[in-house]
């Protein structure tokens, strides 16, 4: 008997430990910290400086429109490079200019101006510019491209594909990250990865520092989503090293360390390094869910507010409707807001995760029934986010479907990093 409760007492502890084990560290903060020091930014001072120069030619010769294109060029940057809302929109005023003073015709300032609508999620009237650049017909591969990207951000699957049939062309670049794009969005995560190492060969080859940047952090996604955290961090830290103010690739990396490895602290002390230079609303988002695993409900709270005050900006436009309409689902007094944007949502981008914003929204109302009709009809089967996959799941359990949860269940647990700490425990209750 003594032999049998000794043998139970070590299992037990070995159940204990293996429990309470923390994850593998992956990152090291001599890797990343330099970039966390304000060294200045030489590609913002250049848009600065290029946005003075051409306001000044400009001033000087109201009538040559092309300079137009090269100030909203420089304002396009500032705002890549800041996230200064202002920019964007004045870049699109003055591309709309620029497109009247050409008559609508010029193919190349029109794929400017469907640029700058697709960065404020207008996708529709990015849409109707690509047309009329299609009709025109100068560089139709360009524009084909983009209406892969439009199509495919409207939820227009069949006409995506067919354009993406049209600009194929083997050990292309822009073929092949398209490709991995459309991998992606059918769930083939495998595909994805494949064809961006491909399209990584080439950016390498070619050596142009701001397509390797591009593909690196895209590459250091997919790599996070298939669940190599390593790898992902190593990429990460290679667009860093071509771009030391590269503002996404740091929030990365802050969240490698928030939800690999659970350090809140660090992963904040990250995220404020990267809103001093650069804003958007978002990122006031994550650190409240850091603080909020943190358990510190004050600062929460605080972030909250301080998201809600940045997008009442109406320059913003449609911009964070996903972000407003899941906050608003998930909170019992604002479920009615939260239908009304997911409605919009709907009726300008009517995509899988549209119609997820919905249900979700239903469920949380108490409407379970209406949630599960929506998600059978418009999503199954046509998303395989790991968000709308684990609401798909809560929705399936208060409808009593538990089998199809569990089925669920399995498929989530492989995706707790991109979820995130407080959504995994979610997961791991279903």
């Amino acid at each position: 008997m003594k032999t049998i409760n000794k043998l139970f007492g070590i299992v037990l502890l070995l159940i204990i430990v293996s429990c309470n084990k923390s994850p593998k560290k992956i990152t090291n903060v001599d890797d990343y910290n330099s970039y966390l020091k304000d060294n200045g930014d030489e590609m913002l001072q250049l848009a600065t400086e290029g946005l003075i120069f051409w306001e000044k030619k400009l001033e000087k010769e109201p009538n040559q429109f092309p300079y137009l294109a090269k100030v909203a060029a420089s304002q396009s940057l500032i705002f890549t490079k800041t996230g200064n809302i202002k920019a964007l929109i004045e870049a699109e005023e003055n591309l709309i200019e620029v497109n009247k003073r050409t008559g609508f015709n010029k193919p190349s300032y029109l794929r400017s101006l469907a640029r700058n609508y697709i960065s404020q999620h207008k996708f529709k009237e990015a849409l109707e510019l690509l047309k009329k650049a299609e009709a025109n017909g100068e560089n139709l591969k360009g524009t084909e491209k983009m209406l892969f990207d439009v199509h495919l951000e409207l939820g227009n699957f069949d006409l995506a594909k067919s354009y993406l049939e049209k600009i194929r062309k083997e050990n292309d670049f822009d073929y092949l990250i398209r490709l991995s794009k459309w991998s992606d969005h059918r769930g083939n995560l495998d595909a994805a990865i494949k064809y961006m190492e491909q399209a990584k060969g080439i950016a390498e080859a070619s050596n142009v520092p701001s397509t390797k940047q591009w593909v690196y952090t895209n590459l250091a996604d997919y790599y996070g989503h298939a669940g190599n955290i390593k790898a992902s961090y190593n990429h990460y830290l290679k667009a860093l090293k071509l771009d030391p103010n590269d503002a996404y690739a740091k929030k990365g990396i802050a969240w490698i360390v928030y939800s690999h490895e659970k350090n809140a602290d660090e992963a904040l002390r990250i995220l404020d390094s990267v809103t001093q230079t650069y804003n958007a609303p978002h990122y006031h988002l994550l650190k409240a869910e850091i603080t909020e695993f943190k358990g510190d409900k004050i600062l929460q709270e605080e972030q909250l507010k301080l998201y809600s005050r940045a997008v009442n900006n109406p320059l913003y436009g449609n911009m964070y409707n996903k972000y407003n309409a899941l906050l608003y689902a998930e909170n019992p007094l604002e479920t009615t807001k939260a239908l009304v944007i997911a409605n919009m949502e709907i009726k300008y981008r009517p995509t899988p995760q549209s119609y997820d914003l919905l249900a979700w929204t239903y469920y949380n109302h108490g409407d379970t029934e209406e949630a599960l009709k929506i998600m059978e009809k418009h999503v199954v089967g046509k998303t395989f986010e790991p968000e709308a996959m684990l609401h798909l799941a809560q929705i399936y359990t208060a409808n009593g479907k538990e089998d199809e949860a569990k089925k669920l269940k399995k498929e989530l647990l492989e995706s707790t990093f991109e979820l995130g700490p407080i959504k995994a425990q979610k997961v791991k209750k279903l």
